[in-house]
């Protein structure tokens, strides 16, 4: 499925009323495309469809990590720069995992052939965020887009959680 709006309606139907969270787009804090604070996820205003929808799933999988994880929580509460390899690699795995929970929100809503794009678009999100973290300095997220090039990621099932407010990553 290439149809992104199609996808983006499908899977925020799915997360409102499924997972009772509720999804909006609005004006985010620049440079940030979207927030959540574990109840809630806002997408800015001002994206194209297939960034929406990566940014959509993604923030769906930090949400489930922040309502079963305190540790999750701080991970992703903690965007400071400079980080040491061992911090990276937990980074990595949470970063992971959160696509992974967004190949499953994407299978429960009857897409299943787009594990490849999801995959690419976490790849390019990982090389952005690894050099952010070594150095402090932003890229420009779609030239990090490499089609085919990394792991194909699967599905992770979503555990039962029940959502509860915490602070957002940008209210610090």
């Amino acid at each position: 499925m290439t149809d992104f709006k199609r996808a983006y309606d499908l899977v925020e139907r799915h997360v409102e009323d499924r997972y009772g969270i509720p999804v909006s787009i609005s004006d985010v804090l620049d440079p940030n495309t979207g927030d959540f604070d574990g109840t809630r996820i806002m997408i800015d205003y001002d994206m194209d469809l297939e960034t929406a929808f990566f940014v959509l799933i993604h923030l769906f999988g930090h949400t489930v990590q922040w309502n079963i994880s305190e540790e999750f929580r701080q991970i992703g509460q903690d965007t400071r720069e400079r980080r040491t390899d061992a911090e990276l690699k937990v980074i990595y795995d949470y970063e992971k995992d959160a696509t992974r929970y967004s190949l499953q929100i994407m299978h429960e809503v009857g897409i299943e052939d787009m594990d490849r794009w999801a995959s690419d678009w976490f790849h390019a999100d990982w090389t952005y965020l690894q050099h952010f973290y070594k150095t402090g300095e932003k890229l420009e997220f779609k030239t990090l887009l490499k089609p085919g090039a990394g792991e194909l990621l699967t599905p992770l099932e979503i555990p039962p959680f029940e959502p509860q407010r915490w602070v957002s990553r940008f209210a610090f």
